[in-house]
């Protein structure tokens, strides 16, 4: 590596495992854009297997510690070869829920090498609107045999409330800023929906970040930027980051999407924050 930067500050998760404060999801990687078809498909036209793996060197390079993908065969090789050739970026696995044998997947994730696993929000959340979360907890007991950090990750605060008011044996949350599971979701870029079926609306962050500051274990906030909505200048990059980090715990982390094509939002992101955490901001 080449340029390196010291590590960004960390968050324990649970079972040995941390987190960078901030750090990359893999939605972009995946061609999840929540903004388009046409841009869902730029994005994977251009996240080829080779500019994965340098976005993954890069954050390394910047000074994450931490990486958050899917747990897919494509993303799941990838980073093992990151691995491989030398990497150090530990793998919080969000699972695949694609796959029909959810217990076999999770176990799989471990032998991958995954330092955390945390359920799929969309999944969890569409089970919530069925009545049907206690295969959820099931889920998350499976996690907890395979020895890893076990997470649960939803676009709702009153799952969060639930979870907590029952005291449900679980690490750590990824917790959405905008609720897009309101009723149960449909996943735009997967039925060819228009992304405006997904309404981000700016009373949903205070009402999750009220319910991450209420329960002590950790939160990975993601949607921070809503979709990149909230990016669209350096001053609106700015304030979104610093709303994140002034409304979230200490002990918490933030989950953003980069596109790098055209530009490098990576090393800008990490700059932006780097200077706000300095600041004392979230701690």
């Amino acid at each position: 590596m080449t340029d390196a930067l010291s590590a960004l500050p960390e968050v324990e998760l649970g079972r040995g495992a941390r987190a960078s404060r901030l750090m990359i999801g893999s939605n972009p990687l995946s061609g999840f854009s929540h903004q388009s078809a046409a841009r869902d498909r730029e994005m994977l036209d251009y996240y080829s297997s080779a500019r994965i793996l340098d976005l993954l060197r890069r954050c390394q390079e910047l000074g994450m510690r931490s990486v958050q993908l899917r747990g897919d065969r494509f993303l799941g090789r990838l980073w093992r070869e990151h691995r491989n050739s030398g990497g150090a970026l530990a793998w919080i696995a969000q699972t695949a829920s694609e796959l029909a044998d959810q217990p076999a997947h999770v176990k799989q994730l471990a032998g991958w090498g995954a330092s955390a696993i945390y359920i799929h929000g969309t999944w969890a959340d569409n089970l919530w609107h069925e009545g049907r979360y206690e295969e959820v907890h099931e889920l998350l007991r499976r996690v907890r045999d395979a020895g890893l950090a076990a997470g649960l990750g939803t676009h709702q605060p009153e799952v969060i409330e639930h979870v907590e008011s029952r005291g449900w044996d679980l690490d750590f949350y990824m917790a959405s800023f905008y609720n897009l599971a309101r009723k149960r979701k449909r996943v735009a870029a997967v039925e060819g929906l228009d992304a405006s079926v997904e309404r981000f609306e700016s009373a949903d962050r205070e009402a999750m970040c009220r319910a991450i500051r209420a329960t002590k274990k950790p939160c990975l906030a993601f949607k921070v930027l809503a979709a990149g909505r909230n990016a669209g200048t350096p001053a609106a990059l700015r304030a979104a980051f610093e709303y994140a980090y002034a409304n979230i715990k200490p002990t918490d982390a933030v989950i953003i999407g980069v596109f790098q094509k055209g530009a490098d939002q990576l090393s800008e992101d990490v700059a932006m924050v780097r200077e706000i955490l300095s600041r004392g901001a979230g701690a």
